[in-house]
């Protein structure tokens, strides 16, 4: 099938405004950014979870606030909300995200798609919520695209974006979860006016592959209830240990090193720092304080023994925790649409194809895409297909395996 890009100019200012804001030094966006950037605040009380966090389910909503699109094409009423959802130990938590409704579309009616991010980076100010606010999500052109086409649009911060933040990036049971429970806040919501019974569909790229596909694999027994028809997933990092062997030394060692902090910040007994030299410590101190443009500029080419004295990537306890964060086990029981770039050179192909060959074999009615380009690329190269496929599962089409 021919991939095509929908919206390339628009594509193009998303991915400038993405490389003005996850700087660390950002100052002022040039002419061809829709809007200045305005990131959150150091201290945005609506962050920060109560404690003790209040009785209910996941999915439930703690509270919500009006929000605005900061993105000139995007006609659509939006809401930040907080609501319950599940950690990577399977203990309650609060967590972020974005729900919008576009305009001129009846909520009762409008199906929902879980729309995963993308890697932003550590730092509070890259939280998907806020660069959506402020007109600089360099996905913004996918995003559009859901809301001309009638959808409502759920979109998750993941967990731990607060003033003090600690992600716990690529940790596929906190974004699986995270997923599932904004489309929940999303349908809870008063103000959205939006249907429990709609139709459901998760989607995202790289990160945001990873969260859509563990979203899949979780909800039959996470969310039974819910009326999920498809999944379109590209880029998908399925496998830390492959991941990690492919970025150690190369261009992406920035976010092999945000994954280990990810992880660390998920499971208190994996201890980082006390693997980490003088270099380490202040290296991944700084890191947290970035976005994912000065993740991979910074620490292009860096390995793992610049900054330990000891590396994690193969003790035992780290070596669980990823095995535990390893796609495959549970194959989703509905379509699939499974992308990746050939040339990817963050996210390796091997391990996706491999993944699409275990769901194969489990009987997943997955459709297969290979793009010949880079990993960069394939983010927006994507979004066409992705959505003529989310259409046909919300039209009840079936669905066309390629296994």
């Amino acid at each position: 099938m021919p991939i095509t890009l929908r919206h390339p100019a628009r594509a193009a200012a998303a991915v400038l405004v993405a490389l003005l804001c996850a700087s660390a030094a950002v100052a002022t966006p040039v002419a061809a950014t829709p809007a200045r950037p305005q990131y959150a605040a150091a201290q945005d009380d609506f962050y920060l979870p109560p404690s003790p966090l209040p009785d209910g389910k996941p999915g439930d909503v703690i509270r919500s606030r009006a929000s605005e699109v900061g993105w000139p094409s995007a006609q659509a009423d939006a809401w930040q909300v907080m609501y319950l959802s599940t950690d990577a130990l399977g203990e309650r938590t609060a967590m972020t995200g974005t729900v919008l409704v576009p305009e001129g579309v009846d909520p009762a009616t409008a199906p929902v798609v879980a729309f995963g991010p993308g890697t932003q980076g550590p730092a509070f100010r890259c939280a998907p919520s806020t660069m959506i606010s402020s007109g600089a999500f360099y996905e913004q052109s996918g995003l559009n695209d859901l809301l001309r086409d009638g959808y409502a649009v759920a979109v998750p911060d993941y967990e731990g974006y607060r003033p003090e933040p600690a992600t716990t990036y690529v940790t596929g049971r906190s974004m699986g979860a995270a997923m599932i429970d904004v489309v929940r806040a999303a349908q809870r919501l008063t103000d959205a006016g939006l249907s429990a019974d709609a139709k459901v569909a998760f989607r995202g790229y790289s990160q945001g592959g990873g969260a859509a596909a563990w979203a899949g694999e979780l909800q039959p027994d996470y969310a039974p209830g819910l009326n999920l028809v498809g999944i379109a997933a590209g880029g998908i990092p399925a496998d830390p240990v492959q991941l990690a062997l492919h970025l150690d030394g190369k261009q992406g060692f920035g976010v092999m090193a945000y994954a280990l902090i990810g992880f660390d910040n998920a499971y208190p007994e994996l201890k980082l720092e006390s693997y980490l030299n003088d270099a380490g410590k202040q290296a991944f101190a700084e890191m947290a304080t970035v976005c994912t443009l000065r993740l991979l500029i910074d620490y292009a080419g860096k390995s793992i023994q610049d900054y330990t004295h000891t590396s994690p990537l193969l003790q035992p306890e780290w070596v669980a925790r990823y095995e535990d964060n390893t796609l495959g086990t549970n194959p989703p029981a509905v379509p699939m649409l499974q992308y990746h770039a050939t040339r990817d050179e963050l996210v390796q192909f091997g391990q996706a194809k491999a993944l699409r060959d275990d769901y194969c074999a489990a009987g997943v009615p997955l459709t297969w895409q290979t793009l010949d380009m880079g990993h960069i690329d394939a983010v927006y190269h994507g979004n066409a297909d992705v959505l003529a496929f989310l259409d046909a599962r919300m039209a009840g089409e079936p669905a066309q395996s390629t296994c």
